[in-house]
Parts: C-alpha cells; sequence; structure tokens
C-alpha cells in the first residue's frame, strides 16, 4: 500500500471514529466480475477507514455506486436508482455519495453527474479506485465536490496490496489484468478501462495462495481478455499451469478469452491441469464474416469453428459458452441466418444473448442503420429459443451421470442447495446446509433448460 493512500485512510479514519455513532458504508455494483472485483477493494477500503457495512443505502452514510458501461440499459439504470438517492440525502445531509467505475471514465457522463445530480459528491474513475480515500478526505474536509479522472496510470500497481472484503467465501475473484488493446468497434471497454496492464505473476501466485489460505473452493481468473496476459513467460497457458500447482482441494475458471489469442497451448493446458474447470467461455459475437469485419473482431466464423474443433479434440466434454450480438448494425437476415446456423453447429451449453446497444465514442454507434426495431427484437427471440432447445438437449444428456459440485448456498426455493459441476452447470440438490462450502458426488436424476438435478451420492 502506497504510503500517501496510508495517510489519507488515517485522517479519514480520524473524522469516522470521532462521529457520535457508528458511520456505515454501502457499495452498490453493476456490471461484470470486474467491476465484482474493484468492489472488493472499495469495501476494504471503506472499512480501513473505520465504516460499518450497511445493510442497505437507506442505512448508509458512505454510498459508493460502482458503475458499468457496456449497455445503455445498464446506465439508465444506474442513474434512476442514483435519482433516488436524492431522498436519501434529504433525510442525511451529510450522506456521502461517490460514484466510481466505467461509466465515471466517460468525459459526457461526468459531465451529467456534476450538472443533474448535484447531491453526488465525487467521481472516481477505473483508474483511480485507490484514491478513495484522498476524495473522500477532501469532502470530508470542506463538503466540497471532488471529480477525479486518471486517464494514464497502472491501476494494478496502485491497487496491489489494498484490503479487500470478499462477500463471497466459498468463490473468489482473482484479477490477473486490466484493459483491452482491441478495439471492437462496438465496445467501451477500452476507453474506459485503458490499455492492457498485467500484474505480476508473482502478485498472481501470492493472491491466489492467500485465498485458498482463507478456505476458498474455487478462484475464477479475471481479465478482459486473460489471453492477452504478459506477467510470465509462457502467458496465460503457464499462469494456468502455475496456480494449478498451489496444494489444495480448490477449483480454476477463467474469463474472459478472445477467439483470435485462444490457442492450442490454452487448450492443452485446460486439458492437462487438474483443477482447471472443463469449460470454455469463448465469445463469437456472429456468424457473418461480414459482420465481424465490421466489428473488427480478428477472426472469420470458419477460423471460431476450428478452434473449437481443437479444443474439444483436448476435452472432447469441454463446455463451450459464448456471448453473441443480434443486431449490429446493417445486419441483414441472412447475417442473422449464419449466427444461427453457428449455434446450432457449435453446441453451446449457454449463450448470452444481447440487442446491439451503441455506445458513445465508438465505431459502431457511428453506423447508420435503418433496420425496424420489431426485426431485430424477432431474431432476437428466435436466436434465444434455438438456444434453448439446444440448452435443454445438452443437459438432458446428463442423466445419469455422477458428477462432483461444489454446493455454493441455497437454491431459489430455499429448501434445496445449488451447486456447480466441474464444467459450470447448476445442479440443484436436496442436500443439509452444512454442505455448503464443499464439494460432493451427486447423480443427475433430472435437467430443465437451465439447470440439472441431482442426488447426492456421497459415502
Amino acid at each position: 500500500m502506497m504510503p500517501e493512500i496510508k495517510q489519507y485512510i488515517r485522517l479519514v479514519k480520524e473524522i469516522v471514529l470521532s462521529s457520535e455513532r457508528p458511520l456505515r458504508y454501502y457499495v452498490d455494483t453493476y456490471g461484470c466480475q470486474q467491476n465484482e472485483s474493484d468492489s472488493e477493494i472499495l469495501r476494504g477500503l471503506a472499512e480501513e477507514m473505520g465504516y460499518l457495512p450497511a445493510d442497505d443505502t437507506v442505512d448508509a452514510d458512505l454510498i459508493v455506486v460502482n458503475t458499468c458501461a457496456v449497455r445503455e440499459h445498464a446506465e439508465q439504470r444506474i442513474f434512476g436508482n442514483v435519482g433516488a438517492m436524492s431522498h436519501i440525502k434529504k433525510k442525511n445531509p451529510d450522506l456521502v455519495i461517490l460514484m466510481a467505475g466505467c461509466m465515471m471514465s466517460e468525459p459526457h457522463v461526468r459531465d451529467r453527474v456534476k450538472k443533474s445530480f448535484p447531491y453526488v459528491s465525487g467521481t472516481l474513475d477505473t483508474n483511480s479506485t485507490d484514491r478513495m480515500p484522498e476524495i473522500l478526505y477532501a469532502i470530508l474536509s470542506d463538503r466540497k465536490r471532488r471529480f477525479y479522472f486518471d486517464e494514464d496510470r497502472n491501476i494494478l500497481e496502485a491497487t496491489e496490496g489494498l484490503p479487500r472484503v470478499r462477500t463471497n467465501g466459498i468463490k473468489a475473484w482473482l484479477p490477473i489484468m486490466k484493459g483491452c488493446n482491441n478495439f471492437c468497434s462496438y465496445c467501451i471497454v477500452p476507453y474506459v478501462r485503458g490499455r492492457e496492464q498485467s500484474r505480476a505473476a508473482s502478485d498472481v501466485l501470492r493472491e491466489a495462495r492467500e485465498i485458498i489460505d482463507a478456505g476458498h473452493k474455487e478462484i475464477t481468473l479475471l481479465g478482459q481478455n486473460v489471453n492477452s496476459y504478459q506477467g510470465i513467460e509462457g502467458g496465460f497457458p503457464a499462469l494456468l499451469r502455475e496456480v494449478n500447482k498451489i496444494p489444495g482441494d480448490f477449483r480454476i475458471r477463467f474469463m474472459t478469452s478472445h477467439p483470435k489469442d485462444a490457442g492450442e497451448e490454452l487448450f492443452r493446458a485446460i486439458s492437462e491441469c487438474e483443477k482447471v474447470s472443463a469449460a470454455l467461455h469463448l465469445p463469437f459475437q456472429s456468424g457473418s464474416d461480414r459482420i465481424l469485419r465490421e466489428m473488427n473482431r480478428g477472426y472469420t466464423a470458419d477460423q471460431y469453428k476450428r478452434k473449437i474443433e481443437l479444443a474439444r479434440r483436448y476435452t472432447p466434454d469441454l463446455a463451450i459458452t459464448s456471448d453473441v450480438i443480434v443486431g449490429f448494425p446493417g445486419e441483414t437476415e441472412e447475417d442473422y441466418q449464419m449466427t444461427e446456423d453457428l449455434v446450432r453447429e457449435i453446441g453451446f451449453v449457454s449463450l448470452f444473448t444481447f440487442i446491439f446497444s451503441p455506445r458513445e465514442g465508438t465505431k459502431a454507434a457511428r453506423i447508420h442503420d435503418d433496420t425496424p426495431e420489431s426485426v431485430i427484437k424477432d431474431r432476437f427471440l428466435r436466436l434465444v429459443a434455438v438456444q434453448d432447445a439446444i440448452s435443454k438437449e445438452s443437459h438432458a444428456s446428463r442423466i445419469g451421470m455422477l458428477e462432483t459440485v461444489l454446493y455454493d448456498g441455497f437454491s431459489r426455493d430455499k429448501d434445496a442447495l445449488s451447486s456447480r459441476t466441474d464444467d459450470g452447470r447448476l445442479v440443484i440438490v436436496k442436500q443439509d446446509p452444512s454442505c455448503i462450502g464443499s464439494f460432493g458426488k451427486v447423480k443427475i436424476t433430472g435437467s430443465t433448460t437451465w439447470s440439472l438435478i441431482g442426488e447426492p451420492m456421497d459415502e
């Protein structure tokens, strides 16, 4: 931890502890797993400064909204929820509201916050996470608003060693890199997360050991494109092998991979490392080569298929999941049909399907498109139906099999436990709650479109 950060933590803590009552914080997180990981640092810093956790925003004296900029719907939902916080501020004038994360890396969004949300105390962009004690001390000292933006900064170095509060004692996020250099034409990530930076392998492995020593049973290695990791000779496959060597009974997952960078060494590592889950999330985005070129994805549909074939050659039962965008500007019915054909041919276990969302500042946002919204929605629903049928069949094929699962909590109806197989499938099991946080054997006895039903087979 940097000396100046320690100093600001101490100064804020003096203010917090001088309060007549305990002060509480709440971190409201939106978006991806990287944001979840960043929020662990935000919570860690808050508690280091003397704040106690609050159950909800209405009970908090410090609210940090960790934002997501990937889709317009998420941005509008965030603005709506922040708008509702004005009522909390009226009841508690000393409340500090900070907005952090990807939206705060967009100049036009920061301007909107300054002008339209006067009760928001300040902002932190993605490169300013570690500066939360600094901005908080400034705000508490003179009650003036602060808006921090650090465009060119190694945030990985700045956050190394900062305290984390992980709310999940079973599964842990482990960031290995940040940023992206690919500049897909529809994607805001390179603009809000910056260029690629890799954590030193020694730091990753140290934290991985700490996570396992703390009792976690699953580690997910995080990066916008893990296959671009450069913190060790041999890249990401070499890192996977090093994490796999750590003693303990745990699983390793990772996300996200880019098809143009995923290759044979990765597929070999997945096959040979016994702790690495037999699962691969590999977004293809479109089955049309023309659309893929417009997206600046760097591969063709045929090249993507060959990657999947190679991966399955090493791990025949590998569970493949993916992302796809429907309604990219200029998409024709023929383009859509190519996407549907690819989905049928690959046979994904599950598919995250999105309607194109224009992001200000990206190339795709400037492409004119007069395709009716009704047509795009129809294609979206058709593709979802196709994938649902594939998922249902895939899950049904597991009936009768024995699986090792990790019990991770209660199911929705609370009278059973939820668990995950090695390849990431959800299994609902009637099991004693004391099993949560442990591995167990189950026999698959039923299935639905989205999950499996299991029966305990423990000795």
